[in-house]
């Protein structure tokens, strides 16, 4: 049975904005309570699309209302005409999001635990603050004290299974990853928001 808070609030979204959800079991449960839900319910208006954008955004890379409201607004301000880039740049740049696209990490929430832990660094020194943004060159790493630990144990087979964005090179022997370009959204590539959407929003 699907049951829980997160299926709960994915089935509210209309998008398996959460790891668990994304499975081909609950893409088809979702897809199912998305015909039943459309066939009853009212056109949304444009507010209410803008704002569920908005939402899929923010549980999918798991930040506070407050923080998502921060990339986007500064995003904004800074040059409108660029602003869907910003935010995403924002938003992948996180620390807590490069531990989990390198697969150190089954989830973002796990990846944040990681960092706030202490386990991960940054240039050889313990950062432990997961909405930390990397920049060009920056490595990532995994404090020597935590090698060994059963948080690592597995890795190997997780990393099997991780596609790393073309923007991170990893070093699987040295279990390191180095940003080496920017994070860009393709058009098309499977994203679960509109962030063309959220910007609207915002800008009301």
């Amino acid at each position: 049975m699907i049951t829980g808070p997160k299926y709960k609030i994915a089935r509210k979204l209309g998008a398996p904005v959460f790891e668990k959800t994304q499975t081909q079991k609950y893409a088809q449960h979702l897809e199912r309570k998305s015909r039943v839900k459309k066939s009853f319910a009212k056109p949304k208006s444009e507010y209410a699309f803008q704002h569920n954008e908005k939402q899929k955004a923010r549980m999918v890379y798991g930040v506070s209302e407050k923080q998502f409201s921060n990339y986007v607004k500064k995003a904004i301000e800074k040059k409108a005409s660029k602003a869907v880039a910003t935010i995403y740049e924002s938003l992948e740049l996180r620390l807590d999001n490069a531990v989990a696209r390198i697969g150190l990490a089954t989830t973002r929430l796990a990846a944040r635990q990681m960092v706030s832990h202490g386990h991960i660094t940054v240039n050889g020194k313990k950062a432990n603050i997961p909405s930390y943004r990397l920049s060009m060159g920056d490595v990532v790493g995994i404090k020597k004290g935590s090698l060994e630990k059963p948080l690592f144990a597995s890795f190997e087979e997780r990393f099997k299974a991780t596609t790393v964005p073309s923007w991170i090179g990893f070093d699987a022997s040295a279990k390191t990853a180095t940003i080496q370009g920017m994070p860009k959204l393709e058009q098309g590539a499977g994203t679960l928001f509109d962030l063309g959407a959220v910007v609207e929003f915002y800008s009301r």
